[in-house]
């Protein structure tokens, strides 16, 4: 991997990903395989994902901390474990169509993209969203789609998908994210109010849905047209 611009400023790649390595795996070790994530297309995936240039410069050194980090605009860069909890819980395999909303710092749609066929991320905030379109082509993940929409209605040209996560809070999950999601598909949504929701996990059947709560969660609010006013 040769040199690339991140933030304008040049990094050699090769340097960069060997230096925060063990970084990586004491993420991994200490703070998700301890807390009951197994699933090693997640784990590998998070032990190549350089978490580090997806925030700040300034706060490189605090990426692979066991907290969420601020990235602008009101928005955050998600928990490494909570991050492994919502992508074990789409019980990936390697080939699927997987739709996310709310991009933010492009961190989960990288990770997501190290495990499937291809990824479709849609972000509100146009900032955010050529902020991160630009770092997934300096990093060469080819097989992330972005869009800047409105991502409560998500991406019906698309559909349907075999998994969707969104990664903001609603009161519910929007009626147009589970109608374009396969059937035999899985959807990861944080579900509650303003400060606290339940992550919850819903599986889409030929019988029809199946829901199951993964537990307490904080996120951000998931703001459009079937969300929450901005």
């Amino acid at each position: 991997m040769t040199d690339v611009l991140v933030a304008g400023i040049k990094v050699d790649m090769k340097n960069e990903l060997k230096k925060f390595a063990h970084f990586r795996r004491e993420m991994v070790e200490k703070q998700i395989v301890s807390r009951g994530v197994t699933d090693p297309l997640v784990l590998e995936a998070m032990s190549k994902v350089p978490r580090h240039l997806f925030v700040s410069e300034a706060l490189g050194d605090s990426a692979y901390g066991d907290f969420p980090l601020p990235i602008g605009e009101g928005q955050t860069i998600s928990q490494p474990y909570i991050i492994a909890e919502m992508t074990q819980s789409l019980e990936l395999k390697g080939h699927e169509r997987v739709l996310e909303i709310g991009t933010g710092s492009g961190y989960q749609a990288a990770v997501l993209a190290r495990i499937v066929y291809k990824v479709y991320t849609i972000e509100r905030n146009n900032s955010l969203f050529l902020q991160t379109r630009k770092l997934f082509d300096t990093l060469k993940y080819h097989n992330i789609v972005t869009r800047y929409s409105d991502g409560t209605q998500g991406w019906k040209q698309e559909s349907p998908f075999d998994a969707i996560i969104v990664t903001a809070g609603g009161q519910q999950i929007p009626a147009p994210l589970i109608e374009q999601l396969a059937i035999g598909g899985r959807l990861v949504m944080p579900v509650g109010g303003n400060f606290s929701q339940e992550l919850i996990r819903l599986e889409k059947t030929e019988d029809g849905i199946k829901t199951t709560n993964l537990g307490g969660c904080r996120f951000v609010k998931l703001i459009g047209q079937n969300g929450w006013d901005e």
